[in-house]
């Protein structure tokens, strides 16, 4: 196998059959730089170009985490300076890359050990195979920083989650952690973390006939790794019945917090959505209560695009630098929001 400077933020593994390539940012949980976005897309055209190339793999590096997203505060420096170009180059590479990952012609698995959300779930998204281990946590926080769940997923989660999940995690950032991860449709399958180091052998030593089709080349990874699968994936009917109840296909976020207000059962989780949204940016909210109504059901090149519009709408916006500010730079937890109520959001003003 051939492997680069160890020292470089993203690594490109190669054999005879596969590609794997895995991020190298271990201390910042493997956070995403357009340098980076560069690479990975330049790794994935070679391997998509090898016709000896039956799959790719990706894996981060470190046990925190598979990729914690973008590199937020490198952004917001960059916004800070009135950089809006860069950052908008920054955003227009990685929805091109995602959505390179979604139409792959070849299979793409993801070990999602850790956390992965933003730019990770941006990349595990697209994959054919994306596996959680009781490590992962995936979630949409992004409200809490004045921004909304971006890398496609106002559009392609309404095609993987249960009824109410695409508003209820894109408002309330909802943590998912390990099995849930599956249960509720951002991983395909759950694994052990302690088995990552014979997976990724199994997978990279693998070898593969010509001639045979993405979903056989599929079904073949799985087949070789089935021993490591677990299909015991936990229920949870009542959350589930709740979450489609007060959360599908709503398009006023005011009327879904009357109606929480008014619950009767679940009332654990009722309470939880109000503190919760009290910690968010109320642009932010209704911007992303606002994509997904307008995403649900498009093809992904539209809902990418109007991702983009929306992305440098908000970094425009007070709430972002102050989302930053306050949760990771300054950490005081204390954003102050314009507006800080979600009346006064004016709807005319979110221009997607």
């Amino acid at each position: 196998m051939n492997l680069q400077s160890r020292h470089a933020a993203v690594l490109s593994r190669s054999s005879k059959f596969m590609s794997s390539i895995i991020l190298n940012r271990p201390d910042t949980l493997n956070s995403l730089n357009i340098e980076m976005i560069a690479s990975i897309t330049g790794y994935l055209k070679t391997a998509f170009n090898d016709n000896k190339c039956k799959f790719i793999l990706f894996y981060g590096k470190g046990t925190k985490g598979f990729c914690g997203g973008g590199d937020v505060k490198e952004l917001a420096q960059k916004v800070k300076e009135k950089e809006y170009t860069e950052v908008n180059l920054f955003f227009e590479k990685e929805y091109a890359l995602n959505l390179m990952i979604h139409e792959s012609p070849k299979p793409i698995a993801v070990i999602a050990d850790g956390v992965t959300m933003g730019g990770g779930l941006g990349i595990a998204a697209g994959a054919s195979i994306v596996m959680a281990t009781q490590r992962t946590r995936m979630a949409m926080p992004e409200t809490k920083i004045g921004f909304f769940p971006d890398v496609g997923a106002t559009g392609w989660m309404f095609s993987r989650c249960p009824r109410g999940y695409p508003e209820y995690l894109g408002l309330t950032g909802y943590d998912m952690v390990g099995a849930e991860c599956v249960r509720l449709g951002f991983a395909t399958h759950f694994i052990k973390s302690e088995n990552i180091p014979e997976i990724t052998e199994i997978l990279e030593n693998y070898e593969l006939e010509d001639g045979i089709s993405k979903e056989t080349t599929r079904k073949r990874i799985l087949e070789q790794i089935a021993r490591y699968l677990t299909s015991n994936i936990p229920v949870n009917q009542d959350m589930d019945d709740w979450v489609a109840t007060y959360f599908s296909g709503k398009s006023d976020l005011n009327g879904i917090l009357d109606s929480l207000s008014k619950c009767e059962l679940q009332q654990e989780l009722c309470d939880k959505v109000f503190v919760s949204i009290a910690e968010r940016s109320p642009t932010a909210l209704v911007l992303t209560l606002k994509l997904l109504r307008r995403n649900e059901g498009r093809p992904l090149p539209d809902v990418f695009a109007t991702e983009l519009k929306a992305a440098k709408f908000i970094i425009r916006h007070p709430d972002y630098l102050e989302g930053i500010r306050a949760r990771l730079i300054d950490r005081d937890d204390k954003p102050i929001w314009k507006p800080d109520k979600l009346a006064e959001v004016d709807l005319a003003n979110l221009k997607i």
